[in-house]
Order: structure tokens, then sequence, then C-alpha cells
């Protein structure tokens, strides 16, 4: 089995017995304390610093990190990256950090963010749900386009960060000319299942003594929506629409070229790109693996970027 490993900020001196404590947020020092105007710092190298700055509506404030283009090497294309949620959300975290300087050193202008009420954007993480994280992703495209007026925006999402970015799309409001799905989450409650056995192997792990009563649950009601995942929580909201999310309910339109990236062995999200090219779509399905673990972390205390999955992305966004 897997270690999970928690960063020191995010555990309390004491937590209750069979509870994992509450993702840390607003821990990063790339925050800014207050919105900040665009401009493009100077890193000490003489390329362009990234740019963290607020932005969106003043009653949904997001948090989001600019990476200019270098404008010697400037290319035609911009990305905006959509996180995953909650723990595989802080897997990715240095992964798409990495992923932004390369694009940039190589003239791609990229954008990544938090969604309201997860990571250093404000709101209560209680209330988060997929349809006004949809709007948030809407808002960080407009951002982008005003940073990149003349880019062809592609949008590259993990898990479920790639469902948001398949239901952004698909009602026209934005124009990415590209999108790239990396293992996207079709299936609502086979999701929401693996989040809670990891969250129950977690709790067997990280105390001295398991809350047994978390494995017995589970064994009694298997597909039962959980609360709480790897110290991330669902919200109600947020529970009734991973349960009303299935392969059906997430037609492609052909508004968007699409490159769907899935493991050899997920039979399921291959039926699922056949399934679009059989009504039509410009989807294409690439298989890739790669040592990345979405929920769990092999190597403690190692901030472990895959090169392969860093090149298979870099990639991606010019196919």
């Amino acid at each position: 089995m897997a270690i999970v490993a928690f960063t020191p900020s995010s555990l309390p001196s004491a937590a209750p017995s069979g509870t994992l404590p509450t993702t840390a947020r607003g821990t990063s020092p790339e925050a800014p304390n207050e919105p900040q105007a665009p401009h493009s710092p100077q890193a000490p190298n003489g390329r362009t610093a990234p740019e963290p700055f607020m932005f969106g509506p003043r009653s949904r404030q997001l948090f989001g990190i600019f990476h200019a283009a270098e404008s010697a090497r400037t290319v035609d294309s911009a990305v905006l990256l959509c996180a995953p949620f909650g723990q595989e959300g802080l897997r990715t975290h240095r992964f798409y950090k990495v992923l932004a300087e390369r694009l940039a050193r190589t003239g791609v202008a990229t954008l990544r963010f938090d969604f309201h009420g997860a990571g250093d954007s404000p709101g209560d993480e209680r209330g988060g749900e997929m349809d006004g994280w949809r709007r948030d992703l809407w808002s960080a495209h407009e951002e982008l386009r005003l940073r990149a007026p003349q880019a062809r925006i592609v949008w590259i999402g993990a898990r479920l960060g790639a469902t948001l970015a398949v239901l952004a799309a698909r009602n026209g409001r934005c124009d990415p000319v590209r999108l790239v799905l990396w293992e996207p989450v079709i299936d609502g409650r086979r999701y929401a299942r693996l989040l809670r056995e990891q969250h129950v192997a977690a709790i067997d792990t990280t105390f001295c003594i398991p809350d047994l009563s978390w494995r017995r649950n589970l064994a009694r009601n298997p597909d039962a929506l959980p609360e709480e995942a790897l110290g991330a929580s669902l919200s109600p909201a947020l529970r009734a629409q991973l349960h009303a999310l299935t392969p059906e309910s997430l037609p492609l339109t052909a508004l968007h070229d699409t490159l769907v990236l899935a493991s050899p062995d997920d039979t399921q999200t291959a039926q699922w790109a056949a399934d679009q090219q059989s009504r039509h779509m410009p989807v294409r399905l690439a298989y890739f693996r790669h040592p990345l673990d979405w929920t769990a972390d092999p190597y403690p205390n190692s901030a472990m970027v895959p090169a392969e999955a860093l090149t298979r992305l870099q990639g991606a966004v010019h196919e």
C-alpha cells in the first residue's frame, strides 16, 4: 500500500480519531495579500517572473499565477491549467508549476489558478460545487484572454479539473481551441468510492490506533458518498453532482478539438472516447502511463515531477 504523506502545516497537533485534518489553505508563498495590477516583474535570472494576482468578480475572487511567454520565443498559443480536486490538486500543484514554467520558456503564456474555496482562493471549501467551479473556469479563461489577446487558448485539465473543462466548454461561452483531458473523472460514484477507500486507508496508516468504524462502514455500504475525503470536504451539492455524473452526462461538442489521455487499462474512459468519436466529435484518445499517484505519495517529503508527464503535456499543446 502506498504511504500517504501530509505536509506538517496541514496537520494540527491533535486531530480527532477517525477524522483527517482539513487541507491547509492560503499557505502558498506565491499568494499576494491584495489584488495586484498586471505587470511583468523580472526574475533574478533576467526572465519574466510569474505574476501572482487576484481576479474574477468581486463576489467570487480567485487566485491565479500568470506565466508570461518569453517575448523572443512567443508562439500563438496560451494554456489554461485546470487543477484537480482536493488531495489530487495538492499532488499536482508542483507539477503544474513546473509545467507552466516550461511552457512559458517555450513561448506559451500560461495561467494556473485555484478554484473558489480551494488552494489560495477565498471561499469556504465546504460549499464547493461543480457549477460554481465551472463559472470559475470561465472567469479564468476571460482573464487569460485579456493577458494573451491574440493567442489560441488550450485548456489542460487533470482528473476532476478535466471534467470541469468539458462542462465549461460545451455551452460555447468560451473559445478554447483544444481541450487536453488527463484521466478525466467520468463516473462520479466510482470516483467518490475511490476517494472514500483512500480516505479509509489513510486513516489506517496515519493514526497510531486506527478507527475501525471507518472500515466497517465502508464494508457495510461501499457505495455511500463521503462527506470528507483525504482532508477535503464534499458539500451536499458536490455529492449530488458526483452521484449524477456518468459518461452519458458528459457529451463533447464539435466546438473544440479534444485530446484524451488515459491509462492503458482504463477501459471506461476508452469507451467514452469511442462513443464521442461515434458521434463524429473531434476527439482523439492516447494511452499514457505515468508514475504519478493521484491520491497517495509513494515518496514522502519528495516533490516528484515525472519528466515523461511534463513532456507529454507540453507536446499536447501543439499536436
